[in-house]
């Protein structure tokens, strides 16, 4: 779904999946790090945090990080810590106070890729957009921070600015990103979600291939650029007329 706020118009596909609920896997890390700068368990985003000397499969985790670098490599390693640190009465406090999707936390350190925490695709777009305007109920330096570390592309003609999100349901992938694309001044919000049991997909790839074309429709980008993906994902968006 996009949703372009300057003309408040909404482009739809599949306003039955919008209200359907997902685990936010790692688009959860801006709530996490909301949490964590507006609480002070994190004084800001050059916090690092030493590698645990597990090696993953991601080598970009294979490292000391702080929270800026840890937010762009989407480290879930970093971010269970932070977690932690919070620890499960302060960050129920603040699912309640945002009302997050379903509100639920199983283990502190993975509620949110376990199945237990769960969120629709429109709630997902409305809390990307009160970030966007300083409405969520954290001090505007928090907001600001997290911002920051959402923005991947800034150009003379755009700038875009995302989470991405990839966790399992049963055999289902389930793929996320969203975020904002601002263009002389003005944003459009965006909420991509789809799924697959395709195990040999190339998610990353296909989740920006997506999101580049649709984008490109809109004239944000000249031309697309990056590679098709093999298969059709089967792409599921959707909006809905009043954003949380």
């Amino acid at each position: 779904m996009l949703f372009d706020n300057g003309r408040g118009n909404f482009k739809v596909y599949n306003i039955k999946r919008a209200r359907q609920a997902y685990l936010p896997a790692s688009t959860f890390k801006i709530c996490n790090s909301l949490v964590a700068l507006q609480t002070g368990v994190i004084a800001d985003t050059n916090v690092v945090i030493k590698w645990d000397s597990i090696v993953r499969p991601i080598a970009a985790w294979n490292h000391d990080l702080n929270m800026q670098q840890a937010f762009r490599a989407s480290s879930v390693p970093y971010f269970r810590e932070v977690a932690r640190r919070i620890g499960r009465d302060t960050m129920q406090h603040w699912l309640d106070t945002l009302k997050y999707g379903n509100m639920k936390i199983s283990k502190i350190d993975t509620f949110w890729l376990d199945n237990s925490l769960k969120i629709t695709p429109d709630e997902e777009l409305g809390f990307v957009k009160k970030l966007y305007f300083d409405q969520l109920p954290f001090n505007k330096r928090t907001q600001e921070l997290v911002r920051s570390m959402m923005l991947m592309e800034n150009t003379p003609k755009y700038k875009l600015a995302y989470k991405t999100g990839w966790g399992l349901d049963g055999a289902k992938q389930i793929a996320w990103i969203v975020g904002w694309i601002e263009k002389e001044g003005l944003p459009s919000f965006f909420c991509l979600n789809f799924e697959t049991e395709d195990d040999k997909m190339d998610i990353p790839a296909v989740r920006m291939d997506i999101l580049k074309k649709i984008s490109s429709r809109k004239n944000f980008f000249k031309h697309h650029i990056g590679r098709k993906p093999g298969k059709n994902p089967g792409l599921f968006c959707a909006a809905q007329r009043s954003i949380r």
